[in-house]
This record gives C-alpha cells, structure tokens and sequence, in this order.
C-alpha cells in the first residue's frame, strides 16, 4: 500500500484519499496500484457498502506524475494506471468522488467513472493530453463527445480547455457545485452514507443495469486509448512537451 493514498473505513463507507500534498497529489505507479488494490477488496467486502474517492479540501489530483510516468512509461493493459481504470470500471459497488480545487487528466476522466460527484465551485478541472503531445484517455473520447456534444468535448478534448466545478455540475459531468472544499467532502461522506441503508444487492443490480448498455464498446475504446496513449508516451511531440513542462517553457512543435 503507498503511503500517499490514506484508507479510513468508517459506518459501511471505505474513503481512500489521495494524500501527497507538496506534490499536488500528483499520482505515482505505486498510488495507482494502492487504489487498483482497495477497490478490489471493498468490492468483495461485505462490510462496505459505498466507496468515497478524494484528494484534500484544496487539492484533488493534478494528474500523473510526470516523473513517474518519464521513468518508466506504462506499456501495456497491465500497468499499474490500467489495473486502476479496470478496478474502478468493474466496481460493482457505488462510487462517490469528492473534488476540490484541482483535477487534472485522469483527475477529471475518472469521474466519467464514478456514480456520484460533487465538486467545489472554483475546482479545476482539465484534460491536457493533447497539450502534453498525448491522447485522450479512459474512455473520454466516447463518453464526452455523447454527453456534451461534439463541439464541446472537441474544447475539452482537442484544446485541453479548463472548466471550473459549476461548470462540471451544470453540464452533467458532477451532480453538485458546493461552496467550498469542506462542504464538498462533507456533502460526498453524505451521499455515501445513504447507501448504507439501502438494500446491497439491488444497489448494485441497479448500477449493472445503467452501466450495461454499450458497456463492452466503452471497454473497447479504453483499450484502445490506452494503447496509444503508451505509444504516444514515446512520440518525439510529447517527449518534446514533457521536456518543455520539466523545464517551464512553452514546447516547440514547429518542427513536426
């Protein structure tokens, strides 16, 4: 288990939060196999009913650690950023996400994955893969375009535009906009704790039936991008936009 995602099992409601504050919560090989991990086992622990996924009351995640990911770039369906997408994907167990302040790449596509979200009114939320020289990942190329539109997913999507929690709550992305981090966390704890008195079984048989139709084209489309997310980790475009990022300067593909 990593030591920056902290587990707290309270009342039928497991919270894992992403603890790595001078960082920005920046996710590592290690936290993703950490949360890849304690989502399987609350999947088969009958003791939990609901599962509340957060980073602090100012930070939700600011993506992948580049580091991490420059280090030893994920190479297939078996690393440890896919065995997390497949765990969240396959929970049968209903999943609130608490975001605050920033959430970035992944930050922002595995809410598409969760059953609730609540977010905090100046949260940032962003998907930068294009600006990184990368591709859209975890099945956002699928979802957005038919949640919000072609035109607006292409903003999010091809620009790498930012949107803030109003708008994430107005568009269908998050089912509330709270005042602040504090209400953010403590509305998210809320929700999960009505799960606990709901009947298990038909919880979960209701989030199979929403979650059936065009289940295995998402499962498809998230194998595919991820990929070619792998082989674009290789690409001379991003290694020149992640050199550029390391170095806090514009990139240059002018020569590509």
């Amino acid at each position: 288990m990593s030591e920056h995602i902290h587990q707290l099992s309270a009342h039928g409601v497991l919270t894992l939060r992403m603890q790595r504050p001078d960082k920005k919560n920046a996710l590592t090989r290690a936290m993703y196999q950490a949360l890849a991990e304690a989502l399987k086992q609350a999947d088969e622990d009958r003791e939990v009913r609901a599962i509340v996924l957060s980073g602090s009351d100012v930070c939700f995640t600011s993506g992948n650690d580049l580091n991490d990911f420059l280090l030893a770039p994920p190479s297939g369906l078996n690393s440890e950023v896919f065995a997390f997408m497949q765990a969240l994907f396959e929970l049968r167990k209903p999943v609130v996400a608490a975001v605050c302040g920033a959430a970035v790449g992944i930050g922002t596509t595995l809410l598409l994955h969760c059953d609730l979200v609540y977010v905090s009114r100046d949260a940032q939320l962003k998907m930068p893969f294009v600006n990184l020289g990368l591709c859209p990942e975890y099945g956002s190329s699928l979802i957005l375009p038919r949640l919000l539109g072609h035109a607006k997913a292409s903003e999010l999507l091809l620009l790498g535009q930012s949107f803030s929690g109003e708008q994430a709550a107005a568009w269908g992305i998050a089912n509330e906009a709270l005042a602040d981090g504090a209400a953010t966390l403590a509305k998210a704890h809320e929700m999960a704790l009505r799960f606990t008195r709901l009947a298990p079984s038909a919880v979960i048989d209701s989030k199979r039936l929403m979650r059936a139709p065009g289940r295995e084209e998402l499962r498809r489309v998230i194998e595919e991008e991820g990929a070619l997310f792998g082989q674009r980790l290789r690409s001379p475009e991003a290694i020149e936009a992640l050199t550029a990022f390391m170095q806090r300067r514009e990139p240059d593909f002018s020569r590509f």
